[in-house]
């Protein structure tokens, strides 16, 4: 499939992706210092698939939102041709299905094979696919045919450098656009070798390989990445040229020199400390980055200002708030609040009024909502909304469930007896709102919906005695699995499926 994105890798200074680290504060600040490209920290594509893409009208960002709401990934249209999504995965069908969850998002598509973390290798990812070269080239090649973004992967070294070479090689014929080698072995390949040569496995502190980077990068025609120099090479801007001429290679990865000072991208040399960090605060602010996020990045700057006085507010801070007062940002964070505040009500004031314009006549509204605390374990309201119907011989309630996208609340209309009913109110879960929906109908109609103060309850006596005859059936060695017909009766139809998008 031809990539038709003008995202290029030659000659480009690019942020590395870092767990922590690489959220989108820190890459927009990259960026505005003069990176070329920056990548994400590395999503596990399993965590990925959980997630539903919300437009964020508020933040204006596209946000990746997990079934608990936490966002796992969040995007804006200022990173879009520059960003690359790593993901964490070891399944091909997988990771073609999250590419294609981002692809319309992002400027490119990378595959981790260099992390050394337990977390990745126990689930045969990062450091550990570089062991499995067949599975290296099914899933780099089913994305390189199944999305139209550029394909690229990040690597360690292997023990010996003809098996780098090899490796890389047949990495290069599935079509990717680019290779990041991180200069330093894979921890979980050298540990034989380690252990024979009674050698320490090489972390950070050691030596950056550029001999064998500068192999890889004269053995392929793909650019090459280099990465791994942070602690040899590159002090100052001016340095990533240098280990750039010293792996040959087309363009530099920079990740720990990054962490500690974005500015290292800036070609007229670093801007001081204090305001790179004010300035890695306000698109936190600004992005509603979490704030223990905000807390583990600033402390990585500060570094050995740790024992500092501010070090120490900026370690017990515990809200975004109290970050920026540690910082002088405090009437920062009051003013841009306030603005997202006023946006909010503004977006919920014209989006009620669209609501009311495109509000069917027909459907009839009350504002309740459902507390499970008002009726008995295992009754609902909707539940006695389908005894009713079938009592009175009409089809079964049909929901229709929407989510708005400003807050992702929630509101569904239930069609009875060619009627439609409705909840006015929105509520924060899809199954709430038909609970809601269901009452407002029962309400209406004015049959009872269950509630405990509406005294006895004929399900409740009707599920009662189902447990008798299913007791008694086990007592007399009868099969315990209870018909269809009857299950009916006592629980819930589920309406989960075709839930419309907005």
């Amino acid at each position: 499939m031809t990539v038709n994105t003008p995202l290029c890798f030659r000659g480009k200074k690019i942020l590395a992706p870092m767990v922590r680290v690489g959220t989108l504060p820190m890459r927009l600040l990259a960026l505005d210092y003069g990176a070329d490209i920056v990548y994400c920290e590395e999503l596990i594509d399993i965590k990925m698939l959980q997630c539903k893409r919300v437009i964020n009208e508020v933040l204006e960002t596209v946000d990746f939102v997990a079934p608990n709401e936490r966002i796992v990934f969040r995007t804006c249209e200022r990173e879009r041709d520059h960003v690359v999504f790593q993901m964490g995965s070891a399944d091909a069908e997988r990771a073609l299905a999250v590419a294609k969850l981002v692809e319309s998002d992002v400027a490119g598509i990378d595959i981790n094979m260099g992390c050394p973390k337990e977390y990745s290798t126990k689930a045969s990812m990062g450091a550990a696919l570089l062991s499995d070269p067949d599975k290296i080239e099914s899933i780099l090649t089913t994305l390189v045919k199944g999305i139209c973004k550029p394909v690229t992967c990040k690597i360690r070294i292997l023990p010996s450098v003809e098996d780098t070479v090899n490796l890389v090689k047949r990495i290069e014929k599935t079509g990717i656009a680019a290779i990041a080698v991180h200069g330093r072995k894979s921890l979980l390949l050298s540990l034989f070798v380690c252990l024979l040569e009674r050698k320490k496995e090489e972390r950070p502190q050691h030596p950056v390989h550029c001999d064998v980077i500068k192999a890889i990068s004269e053995a392929v025609s793909i650019p090459v990445i280099a990465n791994g120099g942070s602690h040899d090479f590159i002090k100052e801007y001016a340095d990533i040229e240098t280990f750039q001429k010293a792996t040959a290679a087309s363009s530099v990865m920079i990740a720990r020199a990054a962490m500690w000072n974005p500015s290292i991208f800036r070609k007229e040399g670093f801007c001081p400390l204090k305001d790179v960090m004010q300035n890695y605060i306000k698109y936190a602010v600004r992005y509603d980055n979490h704030y223990t996020n905000t807390k583990y990045c600033l402390c990585q700057m500060l570094r050995e200002q740790l024992e500092t006085t501010q070090g120490k507010k900026l370690h017990a801070a515990q809200t975004t708030q109290e970050i920026c007062e540690v910082f002088e940002m405090g009437d920062f964070y009051e003013e841009t609040t306030g603005i997202f505040e006023a946006k909010k009500t503004s977006l919920e004031t014209k989006m009620q009024d669209e609501d009311d314009q495109m509000e069917d006549p027909d459907v009839i509204k009350m504002a309740v909502r459902f507390d499970k605390r008002e009726y008995p374990p295992q009754i609902t309201p909707k539940m006695y909304l389908l005894e009713w119907c079938r009592k009175e011989k009409h089809p079964q309630p049909v929901y229709e469930t929407v989510q708005r996208p400003l807050d992702r609340l929630f509101c569904s209309v239930v069609t009875v007896a060619e009627r439609k009913y409705r909840s006015s109110l929105w509520d924060k879960s899809k199954k709430l709102a038909e609970q809601a929906a269901a009452i407002v109908c029962l309400r209406t109609l004015g049959v009872p919906e269950g509630k405990l103060c509406e005294g006895e309850n004929h399900l409740v006596n009707k599920r009662k005695r189902g447990d008798q005859e299913r007791l008694i059936s086990r007592d007399h060695g009868e099969d315990l699995a209870e018909p269809s017909h009857k299950k009916a009766n006592f629980t819930e139809e589920t309406s989960d499926m075709d839930v419309p998008k907005m």
